[in-house]
C-alpha cells in the first residue's frame, strides 16, 4: 500500500481519549476539515508510493506549524510558497519551518527529500496550556498519560514500511533520552541518531546555522558514520 494512503487513513484515526493533567489541551488538527485537505493534497503529492524511506520524529506538533496545517515543519508559508498547495491560512512562520525547508532544498528538494524520508513525531498530537505550546516531555503527568499513545503511534507508523535500521531524533536532549529509552525497551529501529532541534538552532545559534545544516546532510546522506548503540 502507497504511504499516502496509511499516513492519511493514521491521521484521521488520531484521538487521545486518556485523562490529561490539568490545564493541558490536545491540538489534533486532523479533525479539521480545512486542514486534514491540505494533509491529502500534500501526501498524495510526496508520498503517492511505496518506497522505503527513514522516519524523523520531533517531539509533538506546535501551533504554528503541524498544529495548524497537520504536516509536520510546514507552516502556512511553506505550504503555499514550497509546496505549491494555496491556503487562506494567516501567513504566520515557524521557526522551525523555516530551517527545515533550507534543509530539505540544500539536500535537493522536496521531491528528493520527501522521497527518502518522513517527519513524524514522538507525539504526533500536540499540547498547549494556558495557550501555550507544551512538549509531551515538560509535564511528567502528560507523559506517563500519553505513553500507551506513543508506543502505538510509533509502532503504525514503522507498519508503513519505514526502514528500521536507522531512525533520527530531532532534540539532543529530553526528545533523544525519552525515545532512546523507549527504543531500548521496544526495539523499534536498530539505531536512532540524534540532531539538534531546528528551533533550537533558530533561536539560538542561527549565526552558525549553517555548520547544523552540514550536520543534518552528512547524517542524512551517510548514516553508518554516525551510528549509535541502542
Amino acid at each position: 500500500m502507497v504511504y499516502a494512503k496509511q499516513i492519511l487513513s493514521f491521521f484521521k484515526g488520531l484521538h487521545l481519549t486518556n485523562r490529561l493533567p490539568k490545564g493541558v489541551e490536545v491540538m489534533n488538527p486532523y479533525q479539521d476539515e480545512v486542514a486534514y485537505s491540505f494533509c491529502k493534497k500534500f501526501y498524495n503529492k510526496y508520498y503517492n508510493n511505496n518506497h522505503p524511506r527513514k522516519i524523523i520524529l520531533g517531539i509533538n506538533p506546535g501551533r504554528f506549524g503541524a498544529g495548524i496545517t497537520g504536516i509536520p515543519f510546514t507552516d502556512p508559508v511553506k505550504l503555499e510558497e514550497e509546496c505549491g498547495i494555496k491556503n487562506d491560512l494567516a501567513k504566520k512562520r515557524e521557526l522551525s519551518a523555516d530551517f527545515i525547508y533550507l534543509m530539505i532544498n540544500a539536500f535537493g528538494g522536496k521531491g528528493i527529500f520527501y522521497n527518502q524520508f518522513y517527519f513524524g513525531s514522538v507525539s504526533p498530537l500536540g499540547f498547549t496550556r494556558d495557550g501555550k505550546n507544551l512538549n509531551y516531555y515538560d509535564d511528567p503527568g502528560l507523559q506517563k498519560a500519553i505513553l500507551p499513545f506513543i508506543l502505538e503511534s510509533i509502532q503504525t507508523q514503522i507498519n508503513f514500511g519505514l526502514n528500521r535500521e536507522v531512525a533520527y531524533c530531532l532534540g539532543e536532549g529530553k526528545n533523544f533520552k525519552f525515545l532512546s529509552a523507549l527504543n531500548k525497551e521496544h526495539g523499534f529501529f536498530k539505531t536512532i541518531i540524534p540532531l539538534a532541534h531546528p528551533r533550537f538552532i533558530m533561536q539560538y545559534r542561527r549565526k552558525t546555522m549553517d555548520l547544523f545544516m552540514d550536520d543534518y546532510l552528512k547524517k542524512f546522506n551517510d548514516p553508518e558514520s554516525f551510528l549509535l548503540k541502542k
